[in-house]
């Protein structure tokens, strides 16, 4: 039995069909992501959704539909199979009572970047390639050096000064190769691509998108959600968006669970959320457009989702006119605010796009977008405790008692 059914890449753009069995990044047509495809058929043939519910509880119970080839080539950490938990209080206060939430906080390195870097260093551990480089707004940066030490791998990373700080302890850990640049994740991204040139071959451009096995990991977010509902798939899924590789991810993840005939029914409608200082996706939504314009003087404290320009824009925007989905913006103080009353209300510290997530469930039912009964899935992305910076803490220091 094939561990894995992968067939071959195909341009998210163009459709150029691209071998899978040596390493790969852009569309050599049009310069676009590739999407990893599967024999479905074969995957059919194979396995069942009742058959999964004997094995491992991570993402690798999903092997099939994985682009790894072999048991035996997978590194891992154990992530996966996040808890969907129920939100009764703060949807309540809200008006959704129906209020869940993926939490993202407990994986390996605290974010779901472990997953996209669990699958795609394994791939790339698979395909030979010795050195990997990537731009991060810091968790990708982290997951991919933590899971790059595993795998033997040797971890060139690039992020913005302001990343969260423990993402730069997390890669100076694992060994990796840190550079911290005074920018944005758009100029850590041309330092790299400096560097690919430069290096002529010898390191492999790990980009967001810019390697089609990232957004596989991803993808293991909805493949989830759906069996932890019983094979069946909620009204609404809410995700905060920067690269976007998420969304596009669950997207991908329900395309084919709907292909393979283990879901019926129209798709959850999906939504991106912005921070409202940097809300490229947010503005092309707005004006129906299929790509993003660069968003100059981005900023926001959810930094994970501080990106100006993502290249599978267009990629994000198709899911949500697929799904009948929407974009919302957030401001800072709308999301650290609920950040708070989601701690306060339901005892989970969730990072600072996972509140995003949360502002945008809150302000989507004021308008009228989401309804009482509708089943609404938020995704939490990362653990708050790595951004200690948004809990404000003035508590006097009160003088020991005097021993007895």
């Amino acid at each position: 039995m094939s561990f894995s059914h992968l067939s071959h890449l195909e341009c998210g753009r163009c459709g150029a069909v691209h071998a899978a069995d040596r390493p790969q990044n852009l569309c050599r047509r049009c310069g676009s992501p590739l999407l990893a495809r599967y024999d479905l058929a074969a995957v059919r043939a194979a396995v069942r959704p009742a058959d999964l519910a004997g094995r491992r509880s991570d993402l690798w119970r999903y092997h099939e539909l994985l682009p790894v080839g072999r048991g035996d080539a997978v590194v891992t950490l154990g992530e996966g199979m996040t808890p969907l938990l129920p939100m009764p209080r703060y949807g309540a206060r809200i008006g959704l009572p129906g209020l869940l939430m993926k939490d993202e906080g407990l994986v390996p390195t605290g974010s779901f970047k472990a997953r996209g870097a669990a699958v795609g260093v394994s791939r790339a551990a698979e395909l030979g390639i010795k050195r990997l480089a990537m731009p991060t707004n810091g968790n990708a940066g982290a997951a991919w050096s933590v899971y790059g030490a595993r795998a033997g791998l040797t971890t060139t990373v690039v992020m913005p000064a302001d990343a969260p700080e423990i993402t730069r302890r997390e890669c100076a850990a694992a060994g990796a190769d840190l550079t911290v640049v005074d920018g944005l994740i758009s100029d850590a991204g041309r330092m790299v691509g400096e560097l690919v040139a430069r290096e002529d071959g010898e390191v492999f451009d790990a980009s967001t998108l810019k390697e089609p096995y990232r957004i596989e990991g991803k993808k293991t977010m909805g493949l989830e959600i759906v069996e932890q509902l019983g094979w069946r798939t909620p009204d609404v899924i809410i995700y905060p968006t920067g690269g976007g590789v998420g969304l596009i991810g669950i997207h991908k993840a329900l395309t084919e669970l709907a292909e393979l005939g283990w879901i019926s029914g129209p798709p959850p409608r999906l939504v991106a959320v912005q921070a409202a200082g940097c809300a490229p996706i947010v503005r092309a939504f707005e004006r129906g457009e299929r790509h993003s314009e660069f968003w100059s003087g981005a900023t926001t404290v959810a930094f994970g989702i501080n990106v100006p320009r993502p290249l599978g824009d267009f990629l994000i925007l198709d899911a949500l006119a697929a799904t009948s989905g929407t974009a919302i913006s957030v401001t800072d103080e709308e999301l650290l605010a609920d950040l708070r009353a989601v701690a306060a209300l339901e005892g989970a510290f969730v990072c600072p796009e996972g509140a995003a997530a949360f502002t945008a469930a809150r302000k989507l039912r004021e308008s009228g977008w989401l309804a009482e009964d509708d089943e609404v899935v938020v995704l939490n992305t990362g653990a708050g405790l790595k951004y200690p910076q948004t809990v404000a803490v003035d508590v006097e220091v009160v003088p020991a008692p005097d021993p007895a």
